[in-house]
């Protein structure tokens, strides 16, 4: 359990009539542990989300790569079959000899 010690100092003056209360003024104590704590959580919590977002962007980049290179694949092969309907094509018209 936390322990609270006030200091409390009056000074009196017999010229002005001004009383001073000095309360101490610590101030680390538990307000002091709470507003860390929270500090604390708050940097979690912001690690969290960049993380996270720093995870979904590579697996979007590596989502639009494979379909880029799904696409290229297709390519090469519609551009292969062309080819050799092309050349069934000119073999028919003009047959070897």
């Amino acid at each position: 359990m936390a322990t609270e010690r006030v200091t409390e100092r009056v000074v009196d003056r017999d010229a002005g009539g001004t009383t001073y209360v000095d309360n101490g003024g610590g101030g680390s104590g538990v307000g002091g542990v709470i507003i860390g704590i929270a500090l604390l959580a708050l940097v979690a919590i912001v690690a969290f989300f960049l993380l996270n977002a720093n995870r979904n962007d590579a697996l979007r980049t590596n989502a639009v790569t494979s379909a880029a290179s799904s696409v290229a694949d297709s390519t090469a092969t519609a551009a292969k079959s062309v080819g050799d309907a092309a050349d069934t094509a000119a073999q028919s018209v003009n047959p070897p000899k």
